[in-house]
């Protein structure tokens, strides 16, 4: 009897490896996945917690007043909350520099402010990352996974 000689793989075990290769990556991406919306939650939660932290100062600044828009943050105003130089000199502010985004919400509209329809918020608002209350100075995550917070 006479040996033969193997000069590759046989099909069963280049199956055998795609199988294993197949679950290899089926595991990888399932992790990179949920990695990516824990990365983009934990994002948005900061951002909530500085913007409302941000808000707090401005009325602590101003007499209680709430700033009339997000926008307001991130220019200088005086203490009756204008940007108008002629009703008192600009020493207050700027509290940041550009509102921070809402990683959950849609990239073009993700750091746009909307008043929501309630307070606090019971559903989503179209078009807008964040949910803020003027008269409060509440401010809410535009998510249904996030109006409670």
């Amino acid at each position: 009897m006479t040996s033969r000689r193997h000069d590759g793989f046989t099909l069963i075990e280049v199956m055998i490896m795609v199988v294993l290769i197949a679950i290899l990556a089926a595991t990888v991406l399932a992790h990179y996945g949920s990695t990516t919306k824990d990365a983009h939650s934990a994002a948005a939660t900061y951002n909530l917690a500085t913007l409302r932290a941000l808000i707090e100062t401005y009325k602590t600044h101003h007499d209680g007043v709430a700033p009339a828009a997000l926008d307001l943050l991130t220019v200088r105003t005086n203490r009756w909350g204008t940007t108008d130089a002629a009703d008192g000199p600009l020493e207050l502010g700027p509290y940041v520099r550009k509102a921070p985004d809402n990683p959950l919400a849609d990239v073009s509209v993700a750091n746009v402010a909307k008043p929501p329809s309630a307070v606090p918020p019971t559903a989503t608002e179209a078009d807008a990352g964040w949910l803020y209350d003027a008269a409060t100075g509440g401010l809410w995550l535009n998510h249904a996974d996030y109006l409670s917070e």
